[in-house]
């Protein structure tokens, strides 16, 4: 990798993004091209700005460094800003990205707190591969999972519960699963659905403890979709926000690196197997029009939501924001691997062996690779929890067709952009799967 470092008196126009700590100071940084994508061994140019009060900021110094997103080698450097900007540079041999991180100490009024911006930049992201391919047995090992699943009774208990829409019908969904941990969701449909009449949706949760969202599935149902939103660990719904607190401090506090060391242990093995379980709900509803199936989820949910494309051939259309548990073997490339960094390495940066193993069952790449049917995903070009890095190398590992999203500007979160990206690909997705069924009658 080489870096440049160069002072320029310059406004050129691109992203990424500021972090503003001090009321009136404003540390941005922003790529020279607008869509942040280069070539390998291309140049790529890194703005940083500082204003206070709307003001450009003179002769300030500004510490700055230049990562492979997140991972050596590193490049640092201080600046000098000259009416307010500096410029820095740096270039990839290889498909990947890069992260620029600056930092401004001398914001007193900020307590002493020093202002942090980053930028991202890709590399030819549409070319990153997988760290390491999928293990011989990974399509034998799932199926041996669904058998498992397929012998527990479902049990389905959906139990009415009121909602503030007169025109929906709303159900607390309880269902037999693996482990003896249930499904647990809210159901809702428009209150007077015919038969075969609907669409269905999955939505799935991120990281953390809590309850399904009867809103997240009411808002579907409005749109005249069936829709079911789970909670990720089989808990009950609607109980006191400090019963879920003190689960997640306690009980479920290292869930996402729990049995990490077996691929049968690993805690993620029920979460994927409930997903699959809440797809056979959906599916066995008389109002579902046995046509479109959809899941959608990010982070944390955007891993189950590939999963469940993967393994159930009846999903037609799957949405994965910002996914998690993306290229989990990443260090062996010198790169970073997405949440939950499900494999440790020693002092000397070699990695647990168990653990790596046991990790590629669960590896987002391995089940995009399995993925025949579209999707869409999203991506946050200065994510330090999911890196562009991981989520682009499960993208690229799809078979069917797929879209994603650039958000240059975001980190771990689900822009208004994003949202709204997100909601009219599963609208568009909807509305074709009704065209192809009417133009094949």
């Amino acid at each position: 990798m080489r870096f440049g470092f160069l002072v320029t008196v310059m406004l050129l126009t691109g992203f990424v993004r500021l972090v503003a700590a001090a009321p009136d100071f404003i540390l941005t940084i922003k790529t020279e091209r607008a869509d942040a994508l280069y070539a390998e061994n291309e140049t790529v140019m890194f703005v940083i700005t500082l204003t206070h009060g709307g003001q450009p900021v003179e002769g300030a110094e500004v510490d700055w460094k230049i990562s492979k997103d997140g991972m050596p080698p590193v490049t640092s450097g201080r600046a000098v800003l000259e009416k307010g900007e500096a410029r820095v540079t740096g270039s990839l041999p290889e498909p990947g990205f890069l992260q620029c991180r600056a930092e401004y100490a001398g914001a007193t009024e900020n307590g002493g707190k020093p202002l942090v911006a980053l930028a991202g930049a890709g590399i030819s992201p549409r070319k990153i591969r997988p760290s390491l391919p999928p293990p011989d047995d990974f399509d034998a090992f799932w199926a041996a999972q669904k058998a498992a699943l397929a012998k527990v009774p479902a049990n389905v208990r959906l139990t009415p519960v009121s909602g503030q829409d007169a025109s929906l019908a709303f159900f607390d969904a309880q269902v037999d699963c693996v482990d003896g941990v249930p499904v647990s969701g809210y159901l809702v449909r428009p209150a007077d659905a015919k038969p075969k009449s609907l669409p269905a949706i999955l939505t799935v949760h991120g990281a953390g403890v809590g309850s399904a969202r009867i809103e997240a599935a009411a808002n579907w149902a409005r749109q005249g979709v069936l829709a079911l939103d789970i909670n990720a660990h089989g808990l009950p719904n609607g109980q006191p926000q400090a019963w879920y607190d003190s689960l997640r401090e306690g009980e479920l506090k290292d869930y996402r690196i729990r049995g990490r060391t077996a691929r049968d242990t690993i805690y993620f093995r029920g979460m994927f197997l409930r997903v699959l379980r809440a797809l056979d709900v959906l599916a066995a509803q008389p109002e579902w029009d046995g046509r479109t199936l959809v899941i959608q989820g990010s982070s944390q949910g955007g891993a189950q939501a590939i999963a469940g494309a993967a393994l159930d051939p009846r999903v037609t259309f799957f949405v994965a924001g910002v996914p998690a548990m993306c290229d989990h073997s990443a260090l062996l490339a010198g790169r970073a691997a997405g949440w939950p960094k499900m494999v440790p390495a020693d002092a000397a940066g070699k990695p647990h062996a168990r653990a790596l193993e046991a990790a590629r069952y669960y590896d987002m790449v391995n089940f995009a690779s399995r993925i025949r049917r579209p999707g869409f995903f999203t991506v946050g070009f200065i994510d330090t929890t999911c890196p562009p890095t991981s989520v682009y190398a499960a993208f690229n590992a799809l078979r069917g067709t797929g879209r994603i999203f650039d958000d240059l500007a975001a980190g771990h979160t689900n822009t208004p952009e994003a949202m709204k990206r997100m909601r009219q690909a599963i609208r568009r997705h909807i509305q074709d799967q009704g065209k192809l069924f009417y133009m094949s009658k």
